[in-house]
């Protein structure tokens, strides 16, 4: 659930990236910002859909720990925070 959250945050992160630029001038990092925003959500999204399925098996398998997916996500989101905000600044 976690992840689903994380992902829809990101995806709104976008959206408002993308209302800002509809009603502003349109620039080429906002776009950026947008299409990592996109990606990032829909990375999120995939992540926690297959850690439902590997939550569900029985038995557990012997590691569950998602350290390589938490660590890519945190990295990811710190660089969308970097793109938005230097293309809110811009």
């Amino acid at each position: 659930m976690a992840w689903t959250r994380t992902s829809l945050a990101v995806l709104a992160n976008g959206a408002l990236l993308l209302l800002r630029e509809i009603h502003g001038d349109a620039g080429a990092l906002q776009l950026v910002a947008v299409g990592v925003a996109a990606a990032l959500a829909l990375a999120t999204f995939l992540i926690g859909v297959n850690r439902q399925r590997v939550l569900a098996r029985r038995p557990l398998p012997p590691r569950i720990s998602p350290r390589r997916e938490v660590y890519l996500t945190g990295v990811s989101i710190a660089a969308l925070i970097l793109i938005s905000t230097l293309s809110l600044t811009v």
